[in-house]
């Protein structure tokens, strides 16, 4: 339903177009009144009206003055003239302003509804350029969104080849947009830009993200022009000062919480993967901040002092991957506690704190999982996520990760190395069982020669060989009397006697519950085997 308004002074003409209109055309139009040219254009200014039919003449702002008006609005209502024989001078200088349409009074109802109908077609004519029109600009928008993003994944590109790409990408009708803007304009200098890198607290599947997203599109003061870059971030290329600040008073208005990265001022296509940069490393340094609700406002500053490599904590990483394993944890998070402590860092240059992360990665954790191997899932969890400081909002919660991680990989390394000891221990047993099996042996001597608690050493040694020690002490004797009984002529109680048995008639019960077979049936069948 389109919104149609009716202006002229006489209140019984302004009734005589809607009832001819209305049963013409049923429920097409919504229609509003105005006496003068003021009330319309207050009518006008406060909502959308698409179509305006006014007189010429009347009390106070009178139609011409109406029509002079509405051609300075940027969104302007097709206009037909409502006049009598004697305006017609009047009506020539109102196409001028380019009104569409000039009715008679008084009206003729195939004449209202022939221009209603040329009005209608013009409208659809408009809303279909405009749809065109929307779709080439949010081509144009998206080719240049996908150029920016490549330029700022590949450091290499010369600057030139950046000009190239942004130009064929509709780079200088964001300049003109630029330089056209109110300070621009009373400078007269060309403008140049700043890029400003909003990072939302909870990412931009967040709830606030859709409205400060349909504020963007609405292009508020100062923002020329936005996107996404390929970790969830919203890029704004904006003017220096209205642009940040227009986005700051948004997100306290609207309780978004998050920060924003500002660069320095550039100019030209070939400065804006150095202004994406410097944004980006503004924006690294609210790291080292604590999470407020408030949004934070970052600038970019080249000015701020280096912290030299070799100034960095080496010694005492290295000192934090020697310890892991042992029973030294108060010591350890002592350690990591100085490493990443806030305070401190804050005198660093963000490089020298990626560095510091990174020098944990490599030397510590990497170590434990290059040298032993995988551990629990909730273990790789965490490690992959501690991997990159910047998976985490605060410095403080990157901290509590390590820490975590740490602990974690210290008990884990610690069990390790006990198995190990124990394998060690087991072997130990096992080659104790294989030299005595022949004398009076028992689980309590064995355990006393490889010097392990008794029910320990019990549980122990049948994770090891699969089986229990009185199991296995039994299969070793009977494996050494079936060599004797195939390369021997002892007797089956020497045998017997020869590997530990107390008496052959233990030996047989053993020998028969293990082979199936009695030791002299045995010697027969493997006697037997051999002639032939």
């Amino acid at each position: 339903m389109r919104t149609l308004l009716i202006v002229d002074d006489e209140r019984n003409i302004r009734l005589g177009l809607k009832a001819i209109i209305e049963r013409g055309y049923p429920e097409r139009y919504e229609m509003l009144f105005a006496a003068d040219g003021e009330e319309a254009l207050g009518l006008i200014q406060s909502g959308q009206v698409e179509i305006v039919i006014t007189d010429i003449r009347m009390p106070g702002m009178d139609g011409l003055t109406l029509i002079r008006e509405l051609a300075l609005l940027e969104q302007k209502p097709v206009v037909m003239i409502l006049s009598g024989h004697d305006d017609f001078h009047y009506a020539k200088e109102a196409m001028l302003y380019d009104v569409r349409e000039y009715l008679l009074k008084p009206i003729v109802r195939d004449e209202l509804f022939a221009s209603l109908e040329r009005v209608e077609r013009e409208l659809e004519r408009q809303a279909a350029l405009s749809e065109r029109l929307g779709e080439v600009h949010h081509y144009r928008d998206e080719l240049l969104a996908t150029q920016l993003n490549y330029i700022f994944l590949h450091p290499d590109l010369s600057e030139n080849e950046i000009a190239e790409r942004c130009a064929k990408a509709g780079w200088d009708a964001l300049v003109e947009a630029l330089d056209s803007s109110e300070a621009g304009a009373e400078s007269g200098e060309t403008r140049g830009y700043v890029i400003a890198l909003l990072q939302l607290r909870g990412g931009l599947s967040s709830g606030k993200a859709g409205q400060l997203e349909a504020l963007l599109a609405s292009r508020p003061g100062g923002v020329r022009f936005y996107f996404k870059d390929k970790d969830d971030r919203l890029v704004v290329i904006c003017e220096e000062i209205k642009g940040p600040s227009s986005l700051l008073a948004f997100m306290k208005e609207h309780q978004v919480s998050g920060q924003i990265g500002v660069s320095q001022r550039l100019n030209g296509a070939s400065g804006v993967k150095l202004a994406y940069a410097e944004a980006l490393e503004a924006l690294r340094y609210g790291f080292l901040q604590a999470i407020t609700a408030e949004p934070v406002l970052l600038h970019y500053d080249r000015k701020r002092a280096r912290h030299q490599e070799n100034h960095l904590p080496m010694e005492d990483i290295r000192r934090l991957a020697n310890m892991l394993g042992t029973e030294r944890d108060k010591e350890m998070k002592q350690i990591l506690a100085e490493l990443l402590d806030p305070k401190k860092l804050t005198s660093f240059d963000i490089a020298s704190i990626e560095e510091i992360s990174k020098q944990l990665n490599e030397l510590v954790f990497d170590r434990v999982f290059n040298q032993y191997g995988e551990e629990s899932v909730e273990i790789l969890r965490i490690y992959k996520k501690v991997g990159c400081m910047y998976n985490f909002e605060t410095i403080h919660d990157y901290f509590r990760s390590v820490e975590d991680l740490l602990l974690r990989l210290n008990d884990y390394v610690k069990g390790l190395r006990l198995v190990h000891a124990e394998h060690k221990e087991m072997k130990k047993a096992v080659s104790y069982i294989h030299d005595n099996y022949h004398r009076d042996l028992n689980m309590a001597t064995v355990s006393n020669h490889v010097s392990l608690n008794y029910s320990y050493f019990s549980q122990a040694f049948k994770e090891f060989t699969g089986e229990s020690f009185v199991v296995y002490l039994k299969r070793v004797r009977i494996q050494k009397a079936k060599s004797l009984l195939e390369e021997t002529e002892h007797k089956i109680y020497e045998i017997s006697e020869q590997v530990g048995f107390e008496n052959s008639k233990q030996f047989n019960r053993v020998f028969r519950e293990m082979e199936g077979i009695s030791a002299m049936e045995y010697r027969t069948k493997h006697a037997v085997q051999h002639r032939v």
